[in-house]
């Protein structure tokens, strides 16, 4: 039974009502977001000192550290990026299932004939997200998963089938919060710094992938250039903060679970985990006497 996060158990917290919803937040805002200062507060989360705030983080959070491989850390930002045991995130390799690259709340949303979405009022195209309209073009009448990663969450994504994929391209931009209270207020999606690529997969067409930024967080690390992906090996990192994981998948492709898009319908989200299956290859209807296609 997944767990689903109402809408309104997403009430900001004071800080960021302050900071989005006021004059002198929005202010304040303008120093928090710069590439600067995510970069200071990186450099200092990579040295030793940074350690001493581990144990209240993993208490705050009530992380259960019995599921990670390291019991020690040279920084906090070693800490963040810890690796899970596998056997605690198996994944779905049956060639149909459609799955997870990341631990996250998750909402799927229509994409329509222009290319265009709505998330949280706000009406996105993809080419804004990708800054390339070919591409974007694509993706016409498809689907567009968004995983909403908090601090809490495993920073770690993975490919979610084998295939090809392109180089990753960098969209330099802010870094908001991808908060709710954020999401309202802000084209987080095409104000943000990011990356994406692009994959040519074995059975689900041609998915692209995006790693947003966010406040505080210091790096996006993807692991490969344009080469092969095999499903279930990790793909990148992000390192401290929260963050968001977009995926694109063309029309008539996938087929995602009903509850992911009713939950989405109603303004909530869906906790998810890396590997796990949300919904399954599209399959067209068979012809009257015929039978419907195998994957292998």
């Amino acid at each position: 039974m997944r767990e689903i996060i109402k809408k309104e158990a997403l009430r900001p917290a004071a800080s960021l009502r302050f900071l989005y919803g006021t004059g002198p937040g929005r202010c304040l805002l303008g120093i928090l977001c710069s590439r600067r200062l995510s970069q200071a507060v990186g450099k200092f989360l990579d040295s030793r000192f940074s350690k001493v705030f581990i144990r209240g983080f993993i208490r705050r959070n009530r992380i259960d550290m019995s599921q990670y491989e390291q019991t020690s850390y040279r920084s906090f930002n070693d800490f963040f990026t810890r690796r899970i045991r596998p056997e605690c995130r198996p994944f779905d390799f049956s060639p149909e299932a459609f799955v997870s690259p990341c631990d996250a709340k998750l909402s799927v949303f229509p994409v329509d004939e222009g290319s265009r979405f709505e998330i949280k009022g706000f009406s996105y195209s993809v080419e804004e997200l990708l800054k390339d309209k070919t591409l974007a073009e694509k993706y016409e009448g498809g689907l567009c998963f968004v995983f909403r990663l908090g601090v809490e969450d495993y920073h770690r994504y993975f490919y979610i089938d084998d295939g090809v994929k392109g180089e990753n391209v960098f969209i330099p931009g802010k870094l908001h919060t991808v908060q709710p209270a954020a999401l309202e207020k802000r084209r987080v999606f095409a104000e943000n710094c990011r990356e994406y690529t692009s994959m040519q997969t074995e059975h689900f067409g041609l998915v692209t992938q995006t790693e947003v930024g966010a406040m505080m967080v210091g790096r996006i690390v993807n692991n490969d250039g344009a080469g092969e992906c095999r499903r279930g090996k990790e793909k990148g990192r992000f390192e401290f903060g929260g963050s968001t994981v977009v995926l694109l998948v063309e029309k008539d492709r996938v087929t995602p679970d009903a509850e992911l898009l009713e939950n989405t319908r109603r303004g909530d989200e869906t906790a998810v985990k890396c590997g796990e299956r949300l919904g399954v290859a599209f399959r067209p209807a068979a012809p009257e006497g015929a039978q419907a296609p195998e994957y292998v």
